[in-house]
C-alpha cells in the first residue's frame, strides 16, 4: 500500500507558446485543421510524458483545451446558442471558434456563422466570457434555454483518454460536472433555473462515462468548484441525483470529486454523502477544513489532499507539510490518500528552470508547475519511502524556506513608517462628487455623449519587434523613443481626425497594464517565460510581488506630457489601479493581500499627484479586477471590499475637485457589489456591457448611481466590428437606464489585442453612433 501521487491539470499552453502560435495560424488563414489539431496533439503528448517521467501516478487527460474548457462542455453536449446554427452531429472547430470569438460573415439560415472570424462583416458575437471564479482566467458562459435539449456532439474526453493510451500512457480523464457547468450558466428565460436541466443533462454525461469506462478508464475527476461557494438548496438534490445517477450506470469506475478555490464549508455534508470513490480538498486555500473532513468522512473515502498551491509561484516547505501529512497518512491508511495540487496547474507558469534573469536568492524561493510535480514527488516518496530518501530535497526546500523568512530583499522600514502614517483623510475627495462635476465641466467644456477609448491602442507586430530588439540591445533606446513617439503621434492625430473627444496616447511603450507598471515599482520581480493562459490564444506574464513596494520614481508623466503636447484635446493619464495590480500578481502570502494593497495604493498616488502637477485634468486609474478578487464566500465579501475600496479611493483622493478621476472595469457583475462601486466615488466610470446587451446597467439604475459611466457600445474581445446601428440601439438602451449628461462613449475595453483594420472602422463607427445620440437629443 502506498501514497498516490496525483495532477489535478497542466498549463495547455506549451513551454514557447506553442499553442498561441498554432490558434493565431488558423484564424489567419495561414494553416488548415489538420494542422492546429496535430499541433495540439502534439501538446498534450509532451504534457503527458512531462508528468510520467516526474513520477506522477494520476495523471490528468481532457485538461487540455483549445480555447476554454467550459466551451468544451458546450460542444460536448450540444449546448449551442442557435444563433450558430442547427447542433449537429459533431461540433464543428469552426462552430467552436464562432462561439468563443465571434464570426464575421452571415451564411445561410441554417448556419449563419460559416466564416470563423478572418473576414470583415456584420456575423455574429461571441458568447458572453467571465472570470472562472476568483482567477483572472476567463471562461465563456454557456448559454441554455428553459427548452434545452443536449446531445453527445463531441467525444473529446474519451478520444484525449484514447492518445494518452496508445502512447502507452493511463491517464484520469477530467470532466467539469454537470451541476458547476449549469450554475455557470447563463438562461435566456428570465428567472429561470438552469438546475431544472439536470435531467437532460444527465444521459450525455453517462454515455461520456460509459465510453470512458469500455475505453480503460479506471479513475475520473469530475471537477465541481461550485461547492467552494455559497449554494441554494435545490445544488444538494442535485448533486445527488446526477453522482446516484452516474454510481448505478457505471459503477466500475471510479470517481474522484473535486472542488477547489475555497473550503467545502456548509456544503461539505452534501459532497461526503455522494457514492463517489474519493473527494479533493484545496489545503492551500482552505487548510483549516482538513480536521473536519478526517472527523466526517467514511473511512473508505479516498481523500486527495491538495497540499501544493496551484495558484501561486512560491515553493512549499517540503518538510512542514510533512509534519501535517504524516499523521492523516498513519490514519487513514496510505492507500485511501493522494497527494496533489490544490487544483489545476493552469493558473501558474510552465517552468522555472526557463528563467535565466531572476535574482538567483527570490528564484530559489520559487517553483513553476515543472517544479510542482517534482514537489509532488518528493512529498510522495518521503510519505512512502521515510525522509531519508529524499533528505537533499528536504533540506533544501527547508533552507529556501529559511532565506526567505530572513531576507532582507523583503522588508522596508520605510515603507512600514508610511504605512503607518496613512490617515482617514487620504481615502476622501475635498468634495462631493456633486461640485467635483460642475468643476470639471467648467474645466474641460466637453458636448453631450463625449467619445473616448479604454487606453491602449493594437500592439502591431512592428510594435513588438521594436520592443523585443530594444529589450536585446539590437534597437538602441534614443531610436526606440523615437519609434515610440511616432506611433504616439500617428494615434494621436487619427483620434483627432476621426473627432473622438478625450484622446488616449495608445500605450505603445508598455508590454502589459501591470507588468509595465510593476517593473517600475520596487518589490516587483519579473520572468522571460512565465506565461499563464488568460483566454484563449491571450496569456499574460503576471508580476511577482515578493516585498515591500515602493515606486522610485514617476512611471508615466514623461509620455503623458508628450502626448498632450500633441493636441488640444484632453489627454487622459492612464494607470493600473491597485486591487488589479494586486489581483493580477504573483502576490506574497507572508502578509495580507490588503496590507499590499495599501503599499501599492501609496505607490499609485504619488503618481496621480505628479499628473496632476503636470497637467492632466483627467485620469483613469483601472481596477477591471475589482469584483475577482471577492472571496467566493459572501460572508467574506465585505471585509475584501472595505480594504480594496480604500485603496482605490487612497490613489485617487489627492487631487483637486477639477481634475477629473476614471476608472474602468470589465467583465464583472455589479448588482451584488453596487454599494463598493458607488463608494469609490470615481468620477466616470466605464464598464463592459455589450455582450450583456446593456443588462449591467440595471444595477446602476437600482442604486441611483449619480456618477457618469461609459457602458461599453462594442466588443473588444472579438475581431467583429459592429455597424453604427448597433452601437446606437445600445445607446438607445442605455438612454432608458441613464440620464443623458451621465452617459460617455467607449469601447467595452482596451484595444491592444487587436488589429489596426478592425479597430479603425470600429471607432468610426463608434463616433457616428455619439453623433447620431447627441442628434436625438435635439
Amino acid at each position: 500500500m502506498s501514497v498516490t501521487v496525483t495532477n489535478l491539470g497542466f498549463p495547455r499552453i506549451g513551454p514557447r507558446r506553442e499553442l498561441k502560435q498554432a490558434l493565431e495560424s488558423y484564424w489567419a488563414g495561414k494553416s488548415d485543421e489538420k494542422t492546429l489539431l496535430e499541433s495540439a496533439a502534439a501538446l498534450r503528448a509532451t504534457n503527458w510524458t512531462k508528468q510520467r517521467a516526474a513520477g506522477i501516478d494520476h495523471i490528468p487527460s481532457n485538461d487540455f483545451s483549445l480555447y476554454d474548457h467550459v466551451l468544451d462542455i458546450c460542444a460536448m453536449v450540444g449546448a449551442i446558442p442557435s444563433v450558430y446554427g442547427q447542433v449537429q452531429s459533431k461540433t464543428s472547430v469552426d462552430t467552436y471558434f464562432a462561439m468563443a470569438r465571434g464570426s464575421q460573415e452571415y451564411g445561410t439560415v441554417e448556419h449563419p456563422y460559416l466564416s470563423c472570424g478572418h473576414q470583415h462583416g456584420l456575423g455574429v458575437p461571441a458568447m458572453e466570457m467571465t472570470k472562472w471564479f476568483d482567477t483572472n482566467y476567463h471562461y465563456m458562459v454557456p448559454e441554455l434555454s428553459s427548452d434545452q435539449s443536449f446531445a453527445l456532439t463531441s467525444t473529446k474526453p474519451v478520444d484525449e483518454f484514447k492518445e494518452a493510451q496508445a502512447l502507452g500512457i493511463k491517464t484520469r480523464p477530467v470532466l467539469l460536472g454537470p451541476v458547476t457547468f449549469l450554475t455557470l450558466a447563463k438562461s435566456k428565460t428570465e428567472g429561470f433555473d438552469t438546475l431544472k436541466l439536470l435531467s437532460a443533462l444527465i444521459p450525455v454525461y453517462v454515455e461520456v462515462l460509459r465510453q470512458l469506462a469500455e475505453a480503460g478508464a479506471e479513475w475520473v475527476q469530475i471537477d465541481e468548484p461550485c461547492l467552494a461557494t455559497d449554494l441554494g438548496d435545490g445544488v444538494a438534490l442535485a448533486l445527488q441525483t446526477a453522482y446516484g445517477r452516474f454510481a448505478e450506470a457505471v459503477p466500475q469506475l471510479r470517481l474522484l470529486l473535486t472542488s477547489y478555490f475555497g473550503a467545502y464549508g456548509d456544503n461539505l455534508d452534501a459532497a461526503l454523502s455522494l457514492p463517489v470513490a474519493g473527494i479533493h480538498l484545496d489545503l492551500a486555500r482552505a487548510p483549516e477544513q482538513l480536521e473536519t473532513v478526517l472527523a466526517k468522512a467514511p473511512k473508505s473515502l479516498t481523500l486527495s489532499l491538495g497540499v501544493i498551491d496551484g495558484r501561486n509561484v512560491w515553493r512549499a516547505n517540503l518538510p512542514a507539510l510533512l509534519d501535517k501529512l504524516e499523521p492523516v497518512v498513519a490514519q487513514r491508511g496510505a492507500d485511501k490518500i493522494f497527494i496533489a495540487p490544490s487544483c489545476s496547474m493552469l493558473h501558474v507558469p510552465i517552468d522555472l528552470d526557463a528563467e535565466t534573469t531572476l535574482d538567483p536568492e527570490v528564484k530559489n524561493w520559487m517553483a513553476f508547475a515543472a517544479q510542482k510535480l517534482g514537489e509532488l514527488k518528493t512529498l510522495g516518496r518521503a510519505l512512502n519511502e521515510g525522509r531519508d530518501s529524499v533528505k537533499a530535497e528536504l533540506t533544501e526546500s527547508m533552507r529556501a524556506a529559511a532565506s526567505r523568512k530572513s531576507s532582507q530583499k523583503i522588508h522596508n522600514p520605510a515603507v512600514a513608517a508610511r504605512m503607518a502614517a496613512v490617515t482617514k483623510e487620504m481615502a476622501s475627495r475635498k468634495s462631493p462628487f456633486a461640485a467635483r462635476q460642475k468643476a470639471q465641466r467648467d474645466r474641460l467644456q466637453l458636448v453631450a455623449y463625449p467619445t473616448t477609448t479604454i487606453g491602449s491602442f493594437p500592439q502591431t507586430p512592428e510594435v513588438r519587434k521594436a520592443r523585443a530588439a530594444n529589450a536585446k540591445g539590437a534597437l538602441g533606446h534614443a531610436e526606440y523613443n523615437d519609434f515610440l513617439r511616432k506611433e504616439t503621434e500617428a494615434a494621436v492625430r487619427w483620434q483627432e481626425e476621426i473627432g473622438i473627444d478625450v484622446l488616449v496616447h495608445g500605450e505603445f511603450e508598455r508590454n502589459d497594464m501591470v507588468q509595465y507598471f510593476g517593473e517600475q515599482l520596487d518589490g516587483f520581480t519579473f520572468t522571460k517565460n512565465g506565461w499563464v493562459q488568460s483566454y484563449g490564444s491571450r496569456y499574460v506574464r503576471p508580476p511577482i510581488i515578493f516585498g515591500d513596494v515602493t515606486r522610485p520614481k514617476p512611471m508615466t508623466v514623461e509620455w503623458w506630457h508628450y502626448a498632450q503636447s500633441l493636441t488640444k484635446k484632453p489627454m487622459k493619464g492612464m494607470l493600473t489601479g491597485p486591487v488589479t495590480i494586486l489581483n493580477w500578481s504573483f502576490v506574497r502570502d507572508d502578509i495580507p493581500r490588503s496590507e499590499t494593497c495599501r503599499q501599492i495604493a501609496l505607490a499609485i498616488r504619488d503618481e496621480v499627484t505628479d499628473l496632476e502637477k503636470a497637467g492632466a485634468a483627467m485620469i483613469q486609474i483601472d481596477e477591471a479586477a475589482l469584483r475577482e478578487g471577492l472571496p467566493l464566500r459572501r460572508s467574506e465579501w465585505q471585509h475584501y471590499l472595505d480594504w480594496a475600496v480604500d485603496a482605490f479611493r487612497i490613489t485617487a483622493s489627492g487631487v483637486d475637485d477639477a481634475t477629473q478621476i476614471h476608472t474602468h472595469m470589465c467583465y464583472s457583475e455589479f448588482n451584488d457589489i453596487i454599494a463598493a462601486i458607488g463608494a469609490m466615488d470615481a468620477d466616470v466610470i466605464s464598464i463592459e456591457t455589450s455582450r450583456s446587451k446593456m443588462e449591467l446597467l440595471d444595477a446602476f439604475v437600482d442604486y441611483r448611481y449619480p456618477n457618469e459611466i461609459g457602458p461599453g457600445v462594442y466588443d473588444i474581445h472579438s475581431p467583429r466590428v459592429p455597424d453604427v446601428s448597433e452601437m446606437v440601439d445600445l445607446l438607445q438602451k442605455a438612454r432608458k437606464h441613464l440620464s443623458p449628461d451621465q452617459i460617455w462613449v467607449n469601447p467595452d475595453c482596451g484595444l491592444k489585442t487587436r488589429k489596426w483594420d478592425e479597430v479603425r472602422p470600429a471607432l468610426v463607427n463608434m463616433v457616428a453612433a455619439a453623433e447620431q445620440a447627441r442628434a436625438k437629443l435635439h
